[in-house]
C-alpha cells in the first residue's frame, strides 16, 4: 500500500487586497510533499501576489495559509530555512562574482549547504563563476538566481516564470534541474503563464484569473476530460484541396475518410490533442499573454 504522502502547504478560504477592492478571493487548495504544483493564468491574475502571500511578504491577508505547519504571517526567522524563492527578476549583486553571489547568500542560513562549484556547473555558468555579474546576460543572471534559491538545500521552492528569458537550450537545462530536485523529494511552487512549461513540469495545476480559482487538476486530466484529439485530414476535390476534421473515437465511423483512404486518395492527415492552453481559454474564457 503505497504510503499517504506529507501535506506542506495548506491554504484555505484566502483573501487578499493591495487596496479596499479584492485581488485574491476564497483561495484553497493544498500541495504534497515532492509534488510540482503550478499557479497559472495571465500577468495581473494574481499569481504572484498568491505566492507572496506563501512566502511572507504580504502578511495582511484573511484565511488560512500554512507553510510547514507554520502560518505565513507568523512566522520566525527559522521559516526561511525551508523555503528558496527564485523571483522573475533576478535578484543580484551586479558588483560581486557570481560565486561571490552564491557564498553570500549561503552564508545567510545556518543549515547544510549546497556545492557551490556542481550548481554552476548544473547550470552551464562554471566557466563564468569568477566573472562580475555585472557582464552576465539576462539568460545567465536567471540561471544565477535560480541556483541561489538552492544554495541552502530548501525544503520547498518558489520559483516566478523559471524559464522566462531563456534560449531553448538553457530552458531545457532549467526544467531537467527542476524535475532533479522534484526527484529528491523537494516540493516546488512554479508561477506562470507558460502552459508548455506547466505541461511538462506539472504534477497539479490550478487556473487563476482576476485573483479567483477557476480549476484544478493534472494537466493530463484537463486534457483528456475537455477534448477528445481530432483528427485533420485533406484530399483534392474538384482540383482543390479540401479540409475535413474529425475526432480520434469517431474515426471508424467516418465514411468519407474510409473512401478516401481505399481510393488512395489522402494527401496528408495528422492528430493533435488540445493543449493546456486551449483548455484554459475554453475554461476561463481568458487569453493568456
Amino acid at each position: 500500500m503505497e504510503k499517504k504522502k506529507e501535506t506542506v502547504i495548506e491554504v484555505r478560504n484566502l483573501y487578499f487586497s493591495y487596496t479596499k477592492h479584492p485581488f485574491l478571493t476564497d483561495i484553497s487548495f493544498s500541495v504534497n510533499q515532492g509534488e510540482i504544483f503550478g499557479f497559472l493564468g495571465p500577468s495581473g491574475a494574481g499569481k504572484s501576489t498568491l505566492q507572496k502571500v506563501l512566502t511572507g511578504l504580504c502578511t495582511n491577508y484573511r484565511g488560512t495559509a500554512r507553510i510547514l505547519d507554520t502560518d505565513s504571517n507568523k512566522h520566525g526567522k527559522e521559516f526561511y530555512e525551508n523555503i528558496g524563492v527564485d523571483f522573475e527578476f533576478p535578484s543580484l549583486f551586479e558588483k560581486l562574482t557570481a560565486r561571490e553571489n552564491l557564498d553570500y547568500f549561503a552564508s545567510l542560513y545556518r543549515g547544510d549547504k549546497r556545492d557551490i562549484d556542481e550548481l554552476l556547473k548544473e547550470v552551464g555558468l562554471f566557466e563564468h563563476a569568477d566573472k562580475k555579474v555585472s557582464a552576465f546576460s539576462k539568460g545567465m543572471k536567471s540561471r544565477l538566481n535560480f541556483i541561489k534559491s538552492l544554495v541552502h538545500d530548501p525544503q520547498i521552492l518558489f520559483l516566478d516564470e523559471p524559464t522566462s528569458g531563456l534560449d531553448p537550450n538553457n530552458a531545457k537545462i532549467m526544467k531537467d534541474m527542476i524535475l532533479k530536485e522534484r526527484d529528491k523529494g523537494k516540493t516546488i511552487i512554479i508561477t506562470t503563464h507558460n502552459m508548455q512549461d506547466a505541461t511538462e513540469l506539472c504534477d497539479r495545476v490550478v487556473f487563476i484569473v482576476n485573483g479567483q480559482m477557476k480549476a484544478i487538476d493534472t494537466p493530463h486530466n484537463f486534457i483528456m476530460k475537455k477534448g477528445a484529439a481530432k483528427v485533420t485530414y485533406t484530399f483534392m476535390e474538384h482540383g482543390k484541396e479540401q479540409v475535413k476534421t474529425t475526432t480520434l473515437t469517431e474515426i471508424s465511423s467516418d465514411e468519407l475518410l474510409k473512401k478516401l483512404i481505399s481510393e488512395n486518395r489522402i494527401t496528408s492527415i495528422h492528430s493533435a490533442e488540445p493543449t493546456l492552453s486551449d483548455i484554459f481559454i475554453e475554461l476561463t474564457g481568458a487569453q493568456l499573454d
